[in-house]
């Protein structure tokens, strides 16, 4: 493959996952420094690659999440069919999400076995578990030869920050001064979520030591955030639901700490180098750690964890609970 050639990238659904494929893109652009790397993913993603110099364009999917429709997924490879892919990198393991760059007749596409996808990929690697422990290992050996020394080396996101923007967020929202960011949602469940009220009292303890404390999510988060709000007298302003994807990524950027369960905003705030303060329950730091030195990580390791189940199997969520706010706040002394 020379170094001009076109791939195509089939994306993941995740905030936190599309963060962590930035590691592929650069590990490609190591490799082959002036090859061109489209993303094909669903259209929230866009702004989130758009802070990504690695990637030239993004193809938005346009489909919900889960819904197979292949005659869509068919039309959608034929029209990506001129565009001359040398290679696709299929990063999903269904049988669906290598449809498309089947269709597109693209001459070698990269995947793991998967959803049994003979055919559909025609370089097929199969996943040992047993080295590539890490979500992000697995992106990143797929942009490698067959034979190459596994577990890769994995380099870190880094994700641009508008400068402009920021500003223009700082005064728009009244923000100022040392702040802490608090990102109290997880996607995936609440057994990923440390609870509410000790949200509210560590953002209460941040501002008796003289920060501002943004509590920070999508729409899904606004009833948290009020409730943190609520009971933080006072110190905490809720910009859930009020910002855009590319803001959280500058107001991230902007913070002193982000305080957080182990979500797509935490690897965000990982890749802008704001230090990330993350707390793990039903999941596990040993699979998808937030990728930069500037982190501390709070695990508990109980038997009955890691589990990855959506909603606690035994009701206690003692691997959160147990996790107490002053050891959170602990390497965050009072502003000076």
């Amino acid at each position: 493959m020379s170094s001009a050639e076109r791939i195509l990238v089939v994306g993941p659904s995740w905030v936190g996952d599309m963060v962590m494929a930035q590691s592929l893109f650069i590990s490609l652009k190591q490799r082959w420094p002036g090859c061109s790397i489209d993303v094909l993913a669903p259209g929230w993603s866009g702004p989130v690659l758009a802070r990504m110099p690695q990637v030239r364009s993004a193809i938005a999917m346009p489909l919900q999440h889960g819904q197979f429709a292949w005659s869509l997924r068919r039309q959608l490879g034929r029209s990506l069919a001129g565009q001359d892919y040398s290679r696709a990198i299929v990063l999903p393991r269904s049988f669906k999400s290598a449809l498309v760059p089947f269709h597109a007749g693209i001459p070698v596409r990269t995947g793991y076995l998967g959803e049994l996808r003979y055919g559909l990929l025609n370089d097929i690697r199969r996943l040992d578990e047993t080295v590539l422990t890490q979500t992000v290992q697995r992106f990143v050996a797929l942009g490698q030869p067959r034979d190459a020394h596994q577990p890769p080396t994995v380099p870190a996101p880094v994700l641009r920050v508008s400068p402009d923007n920021q500003a223009a967020l700082m005064q728009q929202l009244e923000l100022a001064g040392a702040a802490v960011a608090l990102l109290p949602g997880a996607e995936y469940g609440p057994a990923k979520c440390w609870p509410l009220e000790y949200f509210a009292d560590a953002a209460r303890v941040l501002g008796e030591r003289g920060y501002q404390v943004w509590v920070m999510g999508s729409q899904k988060d606004a009833a948290a955030g009020d409730v943190i709000a609520a009971g933080s007298g006072g110190a905490a302003v809720n910009l859930c639901g009020k910002t855009r994807l590319e803001d959280a990524i500058d107001l991230l950027a902007a913070s002193q700490a982000v305080i957080t369960n182990d979500s797509g905003l935490m690897h965000v705030a990982a890749a802008v180098d704001t230090r990330v303060i993350a707390i793990y329950g039903s999941t596990t730091p040993d699979f998808t750690p937030p990728l930069t030195d500037n982190a501390q990580v709070h695990y508990l390791r109980l038997d009955c964890s890691p589990c990855f189940k959506r909603v606690c199997p035994l009701g206690h969520l003692d691997c959160l609970k147990k996790i107490d706010v002053a050891q959170v706040l602990a390497g965050l002394p009072s502003v000076t």
